[in-house]
């Protein structure tokens, strides 16, 4: 899941980036409003994570901004304020959920993902199958036709990816900004040895090839 977190406290933000990255899933922060509205404008994510009292623009402006502009990507409010009527602000202006300061990380993923599956996204399915190949997200473990496959983390979140995407082309630039968390191309054959290498483990010793180098474009899986 590639999440967008619009938060202006430091601690809590490097929090959340870190809380959500140990679960397999790509987060971006934003520490203001501007910012925040100009990321999620620009960039396509699965959920929106969002504080609500927040500088240069607060959180009730943004997200109102982005449904005045058609965005539908599912946000999260999380905000000190907790009065009901709050709440009920908070969704009219566009939110999809609130959540009151403090919480719970395990509730705050739980809603998140919830959000996520009502749109329609794949990464609700806690298990992806291409062939013979499945990925089990809960248990984060690969195998093939039963057998499993020792991944290293890097090698598990471009799997996941290109899992997640089966039958489309995932070009360098896509697996940059949602694989290794890049949003240029630095010219480094990074991607081309992790490819390579989980080439060889989901393959070696199968009939089937299932990763498929696309000449121009980037990389295929389909079965």
């Amino acid at each position: 899941m590639k999440i967008l977190v619009i938060e202006d406290d430091r601690e809590a933000a490097d929090y959340l980036e870190k809380a959500f990255a140990e679960v397999g899933h790509t987060v971006h922060v934003a520490g203001d409003g501007d910012t925040g509205f100009a990321l999620a404008s620009t960039t396509e994510y699965d959920v929106l994570v969002v504080d609500r009292m927040l500088p240069r623009r607060d959180g009730l402006s943004v997200i109102a901004g982005l449904r005045a502009r058609g965005e539908t990507t599912p946000v999260l409010i999380l905000s000190a304020l907790g009065e009901v009527d709050d709440r009920v602000t908070g969704l009219r202006a566009g939110g999809d959920d609130y959540l009151t300061k403090p919480y719970a990380f395990s509730e705050l993923l739980a809603r998140v993902e919830v959000l996520n599956r009502r749109n329609g996204g794949r990464e609700g399915e806690t298990v992806y199958r291409v062939g013979d190949l499945e990925l089990d997200r809960l248990a984060h473990v690969a195998r093939r036709a039963g057998k499993e496959i020792p991944l290293q983390p890097r090698e598990y979140r471009l799997l996941e990816y290109l899992m997640r995407h089966a039958g489309q082309v995932v070009t360098r630039t896509m697996l940059l900004e949602n694989v290794w968390d890049y949003h240029f191309d630095p010219q480094t054959n990074v991607i081309d040895v992790h490819v390579s290498r989980l080439r060889g483990k989901i393959e070696k010793g199968f009939d089937k090839e299932l990763l498929h180098t696309v000449r121009g474009a980037g990389y295929m899986l389909k079965a």
